[in-house]
C-alpha cells in the first residue's frame, strides 16, 4: 500500500495556478448584441454607410452654423453662379446659396426618416405584435384593416391631405406616418406567429403572465433583429417618397427647401446650369446608398445563423 502511494505521488504533481490558466482554452463570453456589433464592424460597406449617415446628421445639424448664408437670402446680382470659394455649390435662379439649401433639405429628409422610424416602431410593431399573438378573429380583422390601408396610393392620400391641410412638411409626415407602418406590422405579425409557440412563451402563460407582459418582455425583444433591419431598410424609401412628393409640388412649400423641390426647380435650366440639379441629386443618392449599405450589413450581423 505504501508503494502505491509513493508511485502516485511521483506520477502526479500539483500544477501551479499560473500553468492551469495557461493551458485553459475558452472563448470570451459575449452577448448577442456584442457579437452583432463585432460582425458589423467587419463589414466595410456597412461601416462606410454608418459613418456616412453620421456625417450627414452632423452636416444637417451644424451646417447652418458654419455658413454665413440663410436658405432664404437672395442676391439677384449673383444668380445662377457655378461653384466657387464663396458659394460652394453655386447659386440658384434667385441668387440663393445652394449649399445651405441642400443642408436644409437634409434636415427635412432626416426629419422624415426619424418620424418614419418612430411610427414604424410604436405603431407597426405593437399592432403587428397584438395581431400575431392573439390570432383568430382579431388577427383576421386587424389584417383586413392593414390590407385596406395598403391599397390606398400614397400620392392620392397625400393629395387628400393637401386639400384638408395646407401643403408642407406636416402633411408629408402625416402621409408617410399613416401608411408606412403597414409593412412593419405584417413583418412583426409573421415573427410573432413563429415565436408564440416557443417553450418560454408557454411557460410565461402557465405562470399567469399578462398579454402585455408576454409581448413586451418576451416576444417583441426576441423579434428585434428583423424589426431593426426592416426599420433601417425603410428609411431610404421614406426619404425618396418625401423627395418625390416635393418634386411634384406636394411636399415642403417655398421658400423652405427640400431635395425634391431643389431638383424640381433645377429642371428648367438643366442644360445651362447642371450643378443646380447635380448637388441635390447627389445628396439623395449618397443618403439612400448609405442607409442601404448599413441596412444590408445590419441584416447579416443580426442573423443568428451567421454567428460563429
Amino acid at each position: 500500500m505504501d508503494i502505491n502511494k509513493n508511485i502516485s505521488a511521483d506520477m502526479w504533481e500539483k500544477v501551479p495556478h499560473a500553468d492551469k490558466d495557461r493551458e485553459r482554452i475558452e472563448r470570451p463570453i459575449i452577448t448577442y448584441w456584442q457579437d452583432a456589433w463585432r460582425r458589423l464592424k467587419k463589414n466595410p460597406l456597412a461601416m462606410i454607410g454608418l459613418i456616412t449617415i453620421g456625417i450627414i446628421f452632423l452636416i444637417a445639424i451644424f451646417g447652418p452654423i458654419i455658413s454665413k448664408y440663410n436658405f432664404s437670402d437672395q442676391d439677384l446680382m449673383r444668380t445662377n453662379e457655378g461653384p466657387s470659394a464663396e458659394h460652394w455649390f453655386g447659386t440658384d435662379a434667385h441668387g440663393r446659396d445652394l449649399f445651405i439649401r441642400v443642408v436644409y433639405g437634409a434636415r427635412v429628409s432626416l426629419t422624415v426618416a426619424v418620424v418614419a422610424s418612430v411610427v414604424n416602431f410604436f405603431i407597426g410593431v405593437i399592432y403587428g405584435g397584438i395581431s400575431g399573438y392573439l390570432g383568430g378573429k382579431i388577427d383576421n380583422t386587424m389584417m383586413r384593416i392593414v390590407d385596406i390601408i395598403s391599397t390606398i396610393p400614397l400620392v392620392l392620400y397625400a393629395i387628400i391631405l393637401m386639400v384638408v391641410f395646407k401643403p408642407g412638411l406636416t402633411s408629408v409626415i402625416l402621409a408617410i406616418g399613416t401608411i408606412y407602418w403597414v409593412r412593419m406590422a405584417r413583418i412583426v405579425r409573421g415573427q410573432i406567429l413563429t415565436l408564440r409557440e416557443q417553450e418560454y412563451v408557454l411557460a410565461a402563460q402557465t405562470l399567469g403572465a399578462s398579454t402585455k407582459r408576454i409581448l413586451l418582455r418576451h416576444l417583441i425583444p426576441n423579434a428585434m433583429g428583423p424589426i431593426i433591419v426592416t426599420m433601417t431598410m425603410m428609411i431610404p424609401s421614406a426619404i425618396f417618397t418625401e423627395s418625390f412628393l416635393s418634386f411634384i409640388g406636394l411636399g415642403v412649400s417655398a421658400p423652405k427647401p427640400s431635395w425634391g423641390s431643389l431638383a424640381s426647380d433645377a429642371l428648367g435650366g438643366l442644360n445651362s446650369y447642371p450643378h443646380q440639379l447635380f448637388f441635390p441629386a447627389l445628396a439623395i443618392c449618397i443618403t439612400m446608398l448609405a442607409f442601404n449599405f448599413f441596412g444590408d450589413g445590419l441584416r447579416d450581423a443580426l442573423d443568428p445563423r451567421l454567428r460563429k
